[in-house]
């Protein structure tokens, strides 16, 4: 999800416990605050769950995240809980099956894209062990501590996340840009982009990977 969308601080009352940090790009919407609070920035090693997030990345492209926050269960349902295994064997019947989804955007590019991606997961899992692997490599399987302290500070890309890009096309991936690679890690929780004022900053850099026992995996195209 991009965050560069206008937005304010938030600052909730919770009893005696005083106010509520929040970063700037989640507004007021219960949906988008309950996405920034629970999901963003946590670290995600779940194939299946990397995969949803790679897709609704890409299904946001010329839309808003809180529209695509607002189809997420019905993309869950079309795309049969994005079980990439599941997706990689889809026919041009389930293409035209989603085209007629009013629950998701009825895009061909990004339908046929999220098929191909499947397949591209397969092929990097049979070379990788998992596609976990393969995308936490980028960060050697911790995720990058930043210091923001204004949404105007973060990055629409950088140069990490441009050769994540070149690296997924390479895979034949599509709807992988650098600014959608980019707005992945922050999701998956790759980097941690919270600003520094907010409430979730210092527990989700509490998460940050340990192991790394599965580093070493590295693209080989």
């Amino acid at each position: 999800m991009s965050v560069v969308f206008p937005g304010q601080t938030i600052f909730v009352k919770k009893g005696s416990l005083g106010s509520i940090v929040r970063c700037e790009w989640c507004g007021r919407d219960p949906l988008y605050v309950s996405y920034h609070d629970e999901e963003w920035g946590v670290p995600v090693n779940d194939d299946r769950r990397l995969f949803e997030m790679l897709i609704l990345e890409g299904a946001q492209a010329g839309l808003s995240w809180l529209t695509i926050l607002r189809k997420r269960e019905q993309y869950r349902r079309a795309f049969g809980g994005f079980d990439f295994e599941r997706v990689a064997a889809y026919s041009e019947d389930d293409v035209e099956r989603l085209l007629a989804d009013p629950g998701i955007v009825r895009n061909r590019l990004k339908i046929e894209a999220a098929i191909r991606n499947a397949q591209s997961v397969m092929e990097i899992r049979e070379a990788f062990g998992s596609f976990d692997s393969f995308i936490w490599s980028y960060v050697d399987h911790t995720p990058r501590q930043n210091v923001w302290k204004t949404l105007a500070e973060l990055p629409a890309r950088t140069e990490l996340s441009d050769r994540l890009s070149r690296d997924l096309k390479k895979w034949g991936f599509n709807f992988v840009g650098p600014t959608i690679c980019y707005a992945f890690m922050q999701a998956v929780g790759m980097v941690n982009d919270h600003t520094a004022d907010c409430f979730r900053y210092d527990q989700v850099k509490q998460m940050a990977r340990k192991d790394k026992s599965i580093a070493g995996a590295n693209p080989r195209r």
